[in-house]
């Protein structure tokens, strides 16, 4: 199976959350080509949740899974944690009140 560049999905889901008409932008440029992704939800209440890819060895399936979830300066900080581990890595921050961030729909997996 042929991998995209993060670079790729990064533009691909922002494009998507635009089409639900989700405010989301990229907080830290990551390696355009095998860069890893978090994405926070940012529900605007001062509550955050941060999402990582898990890749399921026994599967081979690759899912999203929470890194971090409560107060948004702790959940900046998780992720902060995670920067400072890899430089490469991406943030995508998306607002919406509803919690809506569109990591379980198909192709973004």
């Amino acid at each position: 199976m042929t991998r995209l560049t993060a670079d790729f999905w990064v533009h691909a889901y922002l494009a998507r959350l635009r089409f639900q008409e989700i405010p989301a932008f990229v907080v830290a440029h990551g390696d355009d080509t095998a860069g890893a992704v978090l994405v926070k939800l940012n529900t605007l209440d001062g509550q955050a949740v941060a999402f990582q890819r898990s890749f399921d060895l026994m599967s081979g399936a690759r899912k999203w899974v929470e890194l971090s979830s409560g107060a948004e300066g702790d959940v900046d900080e998780a992720i902060q944690r995670q920067r400072s581990f890899d430089p490469d890595l991406w943030v995508i921050e998306v607002e919406d009140r509803q919690g809506r961030h569109l990591l379980d729909e198909e192709g973004l997996e």
